[in-house]
């Protein structure tokens, strides 16, 4: 087998390509060969040393990947070789082969792609718990996201559609905010020439959106909050622009509003059968062609710093995913 593989987080451009020996799957584990990974914001922390998982070194980064089971460790009895899995295990994917906990995979049904199941637990799931369980979202109900054209932005406007409420899309050019509008956005609000509180003021007829869905922090989150409806919910979900930001705690009190913090790796560990509940809900969605992946591109799994570089620019619309071929 062949993988990326980091023996100094001192970021992407210490990764190595390198011929390793194919494992093989101990007591609860598969054998997976890799048809496809997904590149995630966590990915690039990771090999820098910033993310909150530090794993022993060396090993290869690739939370999210996809492929075949080729074999089967002791004492798994739901899998079986030969069956399409997507997996996330948090390290492992940017290679040709993995090993992965049984219990980590998802089997994909007939007709879900390797590519789509790359690209799918890690922002469907966070979206699903983040909207649905964390913020009760309801049928009527307005949902702003913010960063909206990204992986988790794009998921969170497809899984509040399905839901029922109307979205607000708010990105950082026309280009993006077209992409969401294409996946059921009701309004988008470019947020690089238009000021994000007098577009909602508008968009809601100085209400406010119920529900705020943050992939971004920086600038853009006391302004948002400030716009937000009385009982509105304000969802914590990552920092992808940088700075963490801090707001002034009178703004709840003015609004009735909450600050709810979403922690999706959390969630699976403590709540385990809610998680599968989830999981069975949004495999469902995709069957019924209600939430589909956005995927910018694909590219050769050799081709992995190109996609880093990708990412860096904030360029990219929806998912990278690398592809063995």
């Amino acid at each position: 087998m062949h993988a990326w593989l980091c023996e100094n987080p001192t970021g992407v451009e210490a990764l190595t390509w390198k011929e390793l020996p194919t494992p093989t799957p101990g007591p609860g584990q598969v054998l997976i060969k890799i048809q496809a990974a997904s590149l995630n914001f966590p990915d690039l922390l990771i090999v820098q040393n910033k993310y909150q998982m530090k794993p022993e070194l060396p090993f290869v980064p690739g939370s999210e990947f996809a492929g075949v089971v080729q074999a089967l460790g002791e004492g798994v009895n739901h899998l079986k070789p030969g069956q399409a899995v997507a997996c996330l295990t948090g390290t492992g994917g940017f290679g040709t082969h993995a090993l992965a906990p049984a219990k980590l995979c998802l089997p994909l049904p007939e007709g879900f792609s390797t590519v789509d199941g790359a690209a799918f637990i890690m922002t469907y799931a966070t979206s699903h718990h983040a909207l649905l369980d964390r913020a009760a979202l309801k049928a009527g109900e307005t949902v702003l996201v913010l960063g909206a054209a990204g992986g988790v932005g794009t998921a969170a406007i497809q899984i509040a559609k399905a839901a029922g409420a109307k979205v607000i899309a708010a990105a950082s050019t026309d280009e993006k905010c077209a992409l969401c509008s294409t996946l059921g956005a009701d309004a988008t609000i470019n947020y690089s020439r238009e000021n994000l509180r007098e577009a909602l003021k508008t968009l809601t007829d100085n209400k406010g959106p119920d529900v705020i869905y943050d992939p971004v922090g920086g600038d853009l989150a006391e302004p948002a909050f400030r716009s937000i409806a009385w009982r509105g919910r304000y969802l914590v979900v990552g920092f992808a622009g940088g700075p963490i930001p801090a707001l002034p705690l009178n703004l709840m009190l003015l609004k009735g509003a909450s600050l709810v913090g979403v922690f999706w790796g959390d969630y699976v560990k403590r709540e385990p059968q809610a998680n599968a509940a989830t999981m069975a809900a949004l495999v469902k969605w995709y069957a019924e062609g209600k939430i589909k992946p956005v995927i910018d591109r694909s590219l050769p799994m050799p081709d992995l710093k190109s996609a880093y570089a990708l990412m860096g620019s904030r360029s990219v619309m929806g998912k990278l995913v690398m592809v063995n071929e």
